[in-house]
This record gives C-alpha cells, structure tokens and sequence, in this order.
C-alpha cells in the first residue's frame, strides 16, 4: 500500500504515524498553572533527543477548538515542566490525568498520585512514579495545531530499586515501563532481550573512530 501525506486526510495520518512507530514511551507532564494549581497530563509524543545538552522533546496538540492546552499554556508561561516515566504501579492514575478537567483541578492529586516538591524548578514531581526529570524550556516551535517542546534536563530522581547498587545500569526485572502503541492499546517493557553487534565485525568501527567510549566514573 501507498499513501501519499500531501493527499491523505490528518487523522488517517495520525492513525498510520502512531500504528507504526511504536512502541512510544509515555511523558507523564507536570506543570503549575498562574494560579499555583497543579496540572498532570500524559503525552506520547515524546522522547529523549540528546545527552549533551540533556534534551528530551514533548508534542502536543491544540484542543479541538483551536486553543492551547493547560500543559503548554503553563510551559510557555513559566518556561519549566517535569517528565515522569510510567510504569504498570500508576499506569491507571496515568490514564486518569489524560482526562480534560477544568484547568482549576489539581490533576495529581485527583488521580490520588502524591506531589512532592522539585529541587530546580517550580512544578512538583510525583513521589510514585519511577523517574522524574525536571525541564526547563530550551525551545518552543509551534504548528497551527501542535506545539513541539525541546526541555533540558536539570536534574533527574530515580526510584532506587530500579539501579543497580553503584547507581549505573537499570535492572530490568524492575524498571519497566509501559508505552503507547495505537489507540488505547498498550505495551510493557517485561519481556526485554540482549541484542549485541557482531564481534568480528566491530573493527570496521574502530577503524573509522566510532568505538564504543568507555564508561565514565559516576560520582560517589
């Protein structure tokens, strides 16, 4: 099958994009509104971009009658957000964020999900959740129906059992994530495989310069 994007309508666009690049992590957003209220909401356009500088990217969608959502609003406002990971223990309360309450409905605490105070930036994190990285805004472009949102990371809290003792790797029988696939269809990360480059193949990366760097000390 062909389909051709400058003919095909945006929601059978949508609905190709997000059947098939998928599995797609899920950004569990907070913000504060003007007002100091709380706001959650999960995103599956999302990702992580780059490590040096941190960046991690955020799409959202304009409401259906054109204006912006919560999330942005308060983003662009306060230029800070915080991205939660989201694993099966609140993947429920996650679903309850996606919900569109009114603006002055404190998100986090509705779908019974506990605020904690962020160490860099205004937004609370959420105590259950995994992994939390604090954002500041690095740059916002925006289309007539979507805003893209690059943020920088600052500062990042992680749940303990899910590093192992010198803080490094991930144990994978306990960090699992779920992610979006299409519709209201989604996927845990509880069946994950080693998948190595052949070794006999490795020098032609060596020859050009693009070896593995070796690991770095972690502080402490």
């Amino acid at each position: 099958m062909e389909f051709d994007f400058a003919e095909l309508p945006a929601q059978d666009r949508y609905r190709l994009l997000v059947s098939f690049v998928a599995p797609r992590p899920i950004a569990l957003v907070t913000t504060v509104d003007a007002h100091g209220c709380n706001n959650a909401a999960p995103m599956s356009f999302f990702n992580v971009f780059s490590q040096e500088p941190p960046l991690v990217i955020l799409g959202m969608q304009t409401r259906p009658d054109g204006t912006v959502s919560d999330t942005v609003a308060n983003i662009k406002r306060s230029g800070e957000f915080v991205v939660h990971m989201v694993d099966m223990s609140i993947a429920k309360e996650m679903i309850v964020t996606g919900i569109n309450f009114p603006s002055d409905i404190d998100e986090i605490e509705f779908a019974g999900l506990t605020s904690v105070p962020s160490v860099k930036v205004t937004p609370p994190r959420i105590k259950e959740a995994p992994c939390a990285m604090e954002c500041r805004v690095a740059q916002t472009i925006d289309y007539e129906r979507r805003t893209i949102v690059l943020g920088e990371v600052v500062q990042m809290h992680v749940r303990d059992e899910c590093l192992d003792e010198r803080g490094r790797y991930v144990r994978p029988e306990v960090y699992q994530p779920i992610a979006r696939l299409h519709a209201d269809n989604y996927i845990v990360a509880d069946r994950q495989f080693v998948l190595k480059k052949p070794a006999d193949l490795l020098h032609h990366e060596e020859a050009a310069g693009y070896g593995e760097p070796k690991p770095q000390k972690l502080p402490g």
